[in-house]
């Protein structure tokens, strides 16, 4: 395996018990010093496939190889090298300083304790002086997360992996969480794993995006998900949008018709003097948001077009070609084919 791959699955599957499978994904590899996004609706399997990548949690079939090594009866000392953020953290019921140091104090690495532990602090915005000896009571609950981010990057972590780490704090405290999860990326190569609804942030930081849907993992980079319900209409599957307009998607007898998928390089954005074949979907929208791609050097453009928000990938000269912004009234336009059901 190459070496610069730090996580590779072939047929990685996990169930609870008797139940249906949570995750389901045929073949996944994360490359080291890499930050990626995992994407995906509510149980989507995000949060049981960061588990598993932390070795908290064990899968039920295929296999999972950590830096080219089976992992198998190591995984406590994979532990060492992998952290783990849950979107709702708890301190120890100790100061700010001990819920820091503990993990240091676990390992030995005591040398430049006071060092590690207030230059922890500092990368999440807290003032050593000031919150050091804070007790865990005395805080707020973005406060109380960036403590816990503190207590990971104290570790020097080889993988930092967060799951949905600003969904419960204030704007400010979100900022500082994001700011100090890229600095150990750009500092220290840390291998960073992320699930969030922030896709800006994503899209501006992420080596590479990971789409998950009912625990299969659907594309890489930002999918365009569009759920049901798709009626068969006149030879065609048609997804009627609350203001009237209609995507068209092609039959296909072995799939479930229930939610489809469009990458948005096949959805184009197109001035009303464009022409366009007779089978094509154009839907009407307005821009509401734009941001650069790092993964690809493109921007990724998001139209709300009735009840959804389609997002179309665009080179950044395009844009400035037809001067595209936000607020703009657009029209996306793509292949009934494009649409892929899942």
């Amino acid at each position: 395996m190459d070496p610069r791959i730090i996580y590779e699955i072939k047929n990685l599957t996990h169930s609870y018990g008797k139940g249906p499978q949570t995750i389901n994904i045929d073949y996944l590899r994360i490359c080291e010093g890499s930050v990626t996004g995992i994407v995906g609706p509510n149980g989507s399997g995000k949060s049981t496939l960061l588990r598993v990548l932390a070795f908290l949690e064990p899968y039920t079939g295929g296999s999972l190889f950590f830096g080219g090594l089976d992992p198998s009866g190591k995984e406590v000392d994979i532990r060492k090298n992998v952290t783990y953020l849950l979107q709702n953290s708890y301190l120890l019921k100790r100061s700010v300083f001990e819920n820091i140091a503990y993990g240091l104090r676990l390992r030995n690495e005591t040398a430049d304790l006071e060092e590690r532990v207030h230059d922890s602090l500092e990368r999440v915005g807290l003032s050593p002086s000031k919150f050091a000896q804070r007790p865990w009571y005395r805080l707020s609950g973005g406060e109380v997360q960036r403590v816990a981010l503190a207590a990971r990057l104290a570790l020097h972590p080889k993988v930092l992996i967060l799951d949905e780490p600003t969904a419960n704090v204030d704007e400010s405290s979100a900022l500082l969480v994001k700011e100090a999860a890229v600095s150990a990326w750009k500092e220290w190569g840390t291998t960073v794993i992320v699930a969030t609804h922030d896709l800006p942030w994503l899209t501006e930081v992420s080596t590479d995006i990971i789409s998950l849907f009912r625990g299969k993992m659907v594309g890489h980079g930002t999918e365009n998900l569009i759920h049901g319900p798709w009626i068969e209409e006149n030879g065609s599957v048609v997804r009627t949008l609350t203001d009237g307009q209609k995507i068209h998607a092609l039959i296909k007898e072995e799939a479930e018709l229930h939610a489809a998928v469009v990458n948005p390089s096949d959805i184009e954005l197109i001035t009303d003097s464009e022409a366009t074949s007779s089978g094509t979907n154009r839907l009407r929208g307005t821009v509401t948001s734009m941001a650069l791609e790092r993964a690809t050097g493109s921007a990724l453009i998001s139209v709300q077009t009735g009840d959804i928000i389609l997002k179309s990938r665009m080179p950044v000269e395009k844009i400035k070609e037809v001067r595209i912004s936000p607020a703009s009234e657009v029209t996306l336009s793509f292949s009934p084919e494009d649409v892929r059901w899942i």
